[in-house]
């Protein structure tokens, strides 16, 4: 049985911990390696190694970073295909789903490689006579990554990348539900030649957690999660005085207009609803049908209802299991709470199994129409292949709908009107909006803009305004600090 090491000050060492978690095949729950839960002393290793280089990390030129970024970025290239297979087995991931998982990673890292021109910063002359203002961007210090199951090798490459390329240092939580996929990244990191101790991870739950959030080495705190998992990171990091940048929940709606192209249309919401099991802040789970563009729903619901899940190494399979048990039975729960609501179920993947695979943690498409803003399956994440499907009168109707959901991480329109997709682009509240696309994910020199419940800190106040605000006056960097607004005028670690 593997167990899976830590990385502390570049080598790869063997846990004294003495509490283990099982990280297994979601296609048939064996166990395939154990995770540590890192003990005190380790998480305290992990925190000295960075501080330590950091000291001289931070002194290393920016095109030298950029050059680190480059060899790794040609590494993941190179090991793409085996990545993804590692990633696929212990997430249950079809292997094109991964193998996209680990290409979105790559985009970050090749960002990363700009970090000259993104490292740049501001003068002024004569901001008063005589005086001129320069801002320097630099870095925080050691930051901390805590990344979800769901994506593995994009999510930890969203973050400690482009932190480390900007000077800083880098501890990385990674899921403990598929620990080995981040563990391949860190190796192939150090053979790019990152320094020891740039990057350090560490393995385990809420109790390695804790000392990381309260550490007053830790500066900045990025997370991707679950709402009541990131609420408290963001407050815990905060009430620390740290930066912190929080991605939580979603319930992303798409809106289909009468006279959008309907092939186009189910084309598109087959894949993004059902597609990687639901398993996405991205999927749409919610799609609002307008007017006469609900005499298409059935026709969707046979579509979906043809989509087969499968294990990840046969090529036919359109998606695997959800990642445990205890999310099939979350799911479970909610498809029954639709049905027992009003709901209609129009397609029921509850008794979906694989044949070979049936003790795998396995869920069929399913999908739900008539459904209203009051049933558990609307007002909840599902993270699950279910789609529920809504109905209104009008796009102004529509657009009450998706603003009064008090989660706002994507959205998407399909429509032949410029002015109705206008008109929903500026009405929406929303941070990502597509038009005629259904998963608006932005490119890695985009920010992530999520609103509402699904995203707490602030991506605007990069580096270079951080420096700004304090080269001012003594007096307004004090203001800050004593009206007390957490993480103060910076929060977000992707800038230095």
């Amino acid at each position: 049985m593997k167990h899976v090491p830590l990385f502390i000050n570049g080598e790869f060492k063997s846990s004294e911990a003495t509490s283990h978690i099982d990280v297994t095949n979601p296609a048939n729950n064996e166990v395939i390696a154990h995770a540590p839960c890192a003990t005190e002393s380790e998480i305290e290793q992990a925190i000295a190694s960075a501080k330590t280089a950091f000291e001289t990390w931070k002194d290393v030129p920016v095109t030298e970073r950029a050059r680190l970024m480059m060899r790794y970025q040609a590494l993941l290239k190179e090991h793409q295909k085996e990545i993804a297979e590692t990633l696929a087995l212990e997430t249950g991931k079809t292997f094109d789903d991964a193998m996209g998982d680990v290409w979105r990673g790559i985009e970050v890292v090749e960002q990363a490689m700009n970090v000259p021109s993104l490292m740049m910063g501001e003068t002024a002359e004569n901001v008063a006579r005589g005086i001129d203002t320069y801002s320097f961007t630099q870095p925080l210090g050691v930051c901390l990554g805590i990344t979800p199951f769901n994506f593995p090798a994009m999510i930890p490459l969203w973050m400690f990348p482009l932190s480390i390329a900007c000077g800083n240092t880098f501890i990385l939580k990674p899921s403990e539900q598929d620990p080995l996929t981040p563990m391949r990244l860190a190796e192939l990191f150090k053979e790019a030649g990152a320094p020891d101790g740039v990057l350090n991870v560490i393995h385990g739950g809420k109790e390695q957690v804790e000392p990381l959030l309260t550490h007053p080495e830790i500066k900045a705190v990025s997370f991707v999660g679950s709402v009541p998992v990131g609420q408290y990171i963001y407050r815990t990091a905060t009430s620390h005085m740290k930066r912190a940048q929080c991605f939580a929940g979603a319930k992303n709606h798409t809106v289909i207009m009468p006279d959008a192209n309907k092939e186009h249309v189910l084309n598109n919401l087959v894949g993004a609803s059902v597609g990687a099991a639901g398993q996405r802040c991205m999927a749409i789970s919610a799609a609002v049908f307008v007017g006469e563009a609900q005499e298409w729903i059935p026709e969707l619901a046979d579509r979906i209802a043809a989509v087969k899940p499968g294990p990840w190494d046969d090529k036919d399979s359109a998606f695997g299991p959800v990642i445990s048990p205890q999310a099939k039975q979350r799911v479970l729960k909610l498809i029954e709470s639709g049905k027992k609501q009003g709901a209609t179920c129009l397609v029921d993947g509850s008794d979906f199994t694989v044949k070979g695979y049936e003790n795998g943690n396995w869920i069929g498409p399913t999908v739900f129409s008539d459904v209203t803003d009051e049933m558990d399956i609307y007002k909840e994440e599902i993270f699950g292949p279910v789609l529920s499907i809504m109905n209104a009168d009008s796009l102004d109707d529509a657009l009450k709908l998706v603003n009064n959901n008090p989660y706002g991480n994507g959205t998407s329109i399909f429509t032949a009107s410029g002015a109705a997709a206008r008109k929903y682009q500026h009405e929406v509240t929303v941070g990502q909006v597509g038009i005629n696309i259904p998963i608006p994910v932005p490119l890695p020199f985009f920010s992530f803009t999520g609103w509402k419940n699904s995203f707490y800190g602030d991506l605007h106040a990069y580096g270079k305004q951080a420096i700004r605000f304090y080269t001012e006056t003594k007096t307004i960097t004090s203001r800050w600090l004593e009206n007390d607004i957490p993480g103060g005028p910076n929060m977000t670690i992707s800038l230095g």
